[in-house]
């Protein structure tokens, strides 16, 4: 007896210490989430986000709402919820000082648009307006009696203005006076730190950039649709469309620039910012056209195996018809998440305390430590978004692994994305969490990298500037290799129910052995794939260069497009990369089958007919190329002497 149960404590010992690892990643995972709830908390109670997206006054209300006083600041406490705009009194010759315009500023109901050249003309407009331009405490019928009408009124003439969509400012309309406004706002936002950065990034176009998101997920529901019912045509088309994107996006980009850079009117400081950063963009796209359009040059003659690979992959598909869907569910999962992760950025960027100054105005001084916790909520961005997707790619090569491992290829089992779906949550969650953590960790070093870039990169010299690259590439290809592993991590685990290590050694040993059969099949599957993500980016990024080509004035829109393209490959690969796990995980299985069965009537292979004379023909294809380019060897090795010209 003491034998059977010494032996059965064997056998449960891998199980054992799977659940227990799972286990502490799990709560390693609730105590990261414990102190992102922490942040939340201090930035809802700390933070007021309303200041930043509607703007304040300088006695400390918020324009259009309704506000709670200040202690020792008697204009505060207002009622503002109908006046929305923000005003400068001395809008033509805004000075800033520690980051503060020095200007005074109130919440009005409407912007002048008519050049307003005395007091009367003041008292004029608010009569007829209802929008008081001048301190609050000054009474309608005092601006031409009082004698310090003067301070408390805008410096005259004051200039038409127009109520402008970036953070609700009234913006002047007179050229000098125009250049002047924007320069000190936009050297205001250049001093800032780079988490200030990204918050005016997000704000400004938050409009095109909803709407260029939305026109992405169409065009990634589009391309999952003609994935699923793909034929030799659409490869085609599929094919000429990236071309011609990459031709017109690269295009756009170096006719934009040189316009941006032939434009006399490039004086204020965001213009500079777009043409530098257009260069930039415009040679980055050239590099990806070029290598793009070599590698589908060279790889053309497989289009016909890609066609049958992804008709094989739809025909798993359609054993599993809920895989289509899946995305949605971890799309809105993953917008939900991104919603609330910016909602408590933008609280975090504006926790502050209010500290009355002379004059009864109102500073909000930021609190220590509030960087460190941006940090720290960025992290979470990262791991939680990886987790997300994670749980994605587990459920999909669950229920692939789930119909591949069934005989009667007729009758697939009942619920297959359910029952994946129960097994992760009960059995798999550390799993995920692990393997997101690893990713989470290669991509901490790029972010720190990037960010010690942009702080010395106006000291550095050419020898440091090489190094940092080479770290970039050198971490980012080591990013690369290691999702690809994860993704095969993940199916092995659906498939033996291990923990991720020793998931992550089966597969590799699955892989590097099967290589030399299923390596371009799969490349040339992804390569497709990926050809999709590029259509999707190149025509999004199109549609954003049009738009913000439009409001050229006072639109710092680098940030926001760099937004549009990530945004835009975020959703891609959302969608798409149902067929990229449904593709490696079908051959996976079929690795996994030729190893563990040799075809006899005890040992039956699992693998589909037409999956197997695909892979047969693939390889043959494969074979012969080698063949064809070792043949000149071989026949110069046989005794062919190379004769003279």
């Amino acid at each position: 007896d003491s034998g059977d149960s010494a032996s059965e404590l064997r056998e449960w010992r891998p199980v054992i210490y799977r659940k227990c690892t799972d286990t502490l990643w799990l709560f390693l995972f609730f105590l990261f989430w414990t102190g992102l709830m922490f942040i939340t908390g201090y930035a809802v109670m700390a933070g007021a986000a309303e200041r930043l997206v509607l703007g304040y006054d300088s006695f400390g209300n918020i324009c259009g709402r309704k506000n709670t006083p200040v202690k020792g600041a008697p204009l505060s406490g207002q009622d503002m919820t109908n006046k929305k705009y923000v005003f400068f009194l001395n809008s033509c010759s805004l000075e800033m000082q520690s980051l503060k315009i020095s200007s005074l500023s109130l919440c009005v109901s409407s912007c002048p648009q008519e050049q307003l050249n005395s007091l009367e003309d003041l008292q004029s407009f608010a009569r007829n307006n209802g929008s008081s331009l001048c301190v609050y405490n000054l009474d309608i019928s005092s601006y031409t009696l009082n004698p310090k009408a003067a301070e408390l009124c805008p410096t005259l003439p004051v200039p038409p203005t127009k109520s402008f969509p970036l953070l609700n400012r009234c913006v002047p309309q007179n050229p000098e006076c125009y250049s002047k406004y924007a320069s000190v706002l936009i050297s205001m936002v250049n001093e800032m730190d780079v988490f200030h950065r990204i918050l005016s990034g997000i704000l400004a176009g938050k409009d095109t950039v909803i709407g260029l998101s939305v026109l992405a997920l169409a065009f990634s529901f589009i391309l999952v649709l003609a994935f699923r019912f793909i034929r030799t045509l659409l490869v085609h088309t599929l094919i000429a469309l990236v071309v011609f994107g990459l031709l017109f996006v690269s295009g756009i980009l170096w006719w934009l620039y040189y316009d941006y850079r032939n434009d006399p009117s490039t004086e204020l400081e965001t213009e500079k910012e777009n043409v530098k950063f257009l260069l930039g963009y415009a040679v980055f796209a050239t590099i990806v056209t070029v290598v793009l359009l070599t590698l589908i040059l060279v790889l053309r003659k497989r289009l016909q195996f890609t066609v049958q690979l992804f008709r094989i992959v739809g025909k798993v598909i359609g054993r599993i018809p809920f895989l289509l869907f899946q995305p949605f569910w971890t799309f809105l999962i993953l917008i939900v998440f991104w919603v609330f992760w910016v909602a408590v950025l933008l609280s975090l960027g504006t926790a502050g305390t209010a500290q009355t100054t002379s004059g009864g105005q109102v500073e909000y001084r930021a609190l220590s430590g509030v960087c460190y916790m941006a940090w720290y909520h960025f992290v979470g961005l990262i791991w939680t978004s990886e987790f997300i997707l994670a749980c994605q790619q587990m459920t999909i090569a669950g229920a692939v692994v789930t119909c591949y491992f069934n005989r009667n290829k007729n009758s697939p089992p009942p619920h297959p994305v359910l029952s994946s779906i129960s097994v992760l949550f009960c059995y798999h969650l550390g799993t995920a969490v692990k393997g997101s953590f690893v990713i989470t960790i290669l991509r901490i070093p790029r972010i720190v990298l990037l960010y010690l870039y942009n702080i010395l990169k106006q000291k550095e010299s050419g020898c440091a500037k090489c190094l940092f690259k080479c770290c970039f590439c050198w971490v980012w290809c080591q990013e690369s290799c290691l999702r690809y592993f994860n993704q095969h991590a993940y199916t092995t685990t659906a498939i033996n129910g291990t923990n991720f290590c020793t998931s992550a050694k089966d597969a590799v040993f699955i892989l590097a052995k099967n290589s030399a059969k299923l390596a371009s099949i799969s490349c040339f599957g992804d390569f497709i794939l990926f050809l999709g993500k590029v259509f999707v980016v190149c025509f999004t990024v199109f549609g954003g260069l049009m738009a913000f080509n439009y409001h050229r004035e006072l639109q710092a829109w680098v940030v926001p497009l760099l937004l549009v393209g990530f945004f835009a490959y975020l959703m891609s690969h959302s969608f798409l990369s149902v067929f990229e796990v449904t593709v490696d995980a079908v051959f996976l299985c079929f690795a996994i089958d030729m190893e563990t069965n040799d075809g006899s009537a005890e040992k039956p292979y699992f693998v589909d007919q037409e999956l197997l004379t695909f892979v047969s023909q693939s390889n043959k294809l494969t074979e012969g190329q080698k063949h064809r380019r070792m043949r000149p060897f071989q026949d110069n090795e046989d005794g062919t002497e190379l004769q003279p010209m």
